[in-house]
């Protein structure tokens, strides 16, 4: 089945795999980017994505206060309605007088700026760090480290098992 985004997205029409080993150096690569841009006091996490770069970055860092924001908008292939599910504690909602700023939001991917942009609502002066970035929800965060096309679907470890891929000549995507 092929994966189907929101009406605001091109419909994904190629596909990156992205390993374990792929994505943690990716995140250790976007930890040495954000080094010169801190000191930050604490991470915000996005759930779930943003959970495994998030805890290479704090420890890249030796940032020891983590909290998550826990927001809803896909399943494993559509876009849908952004829910939040878990905000952000109050105490890290107080850090720099309650805008953000010494704040570090980290999430795997930023598509359409759709997740990005409620949660950036919430702390409007935190750095906001993505791995991965589509054009399209590009200007909504301070740091990346890859840029996608927005018609590309990135299949990240923990949404993937191992078997066997045909060639890309065979008409693999």
């Amino acid at each position: 089945m092929t994966p189907v985004s929101d009406d605001t997205s091109p419909r994904p029409e190629k596909m990156f795999p992205v390993s374990w080993d792929q994505f943690h150096r990716d995140s250790r690569a976007l930890a040495w980017r954000l080094n010169d841009a801190g000191p930050f006091e604490a991470i915000v996490a996005i759930t779930r994505g943003g959970l495994v770069a998030a805890a290479v970055v704090a420890r890249e860092l030796g940032v020891r206060v983590i909290d998550t924001v826990g927001v809803a908008s896909y399943n494993h292939q559509d876009q849908g309605t952004i829910k939040i599910l878990k905000t952000v504690s109050p105490d890290i909602l107080k850090i720099g007088g309650g805008t953000g700023k010494g704040i570090l939001i980290v999430d795997d991917l930023v598509d359409t700026g759709k997740t990005a942009r409620v949660v950036r609502d919430l702390m409007p002066q935190a750095h906001f760090a993505t791995v991965y970035a589509k054009p399209m929800g590009r200007p909504l965060v301070d740091s990346y480290i890859t840029e996608v096309s927005q018609d590309t679907w990135i299949f990240f470890p923990w949404d993937t098992g191992l078997s066997f891929q045909p060639p890309i000549r065979d008409g693999a995507a």
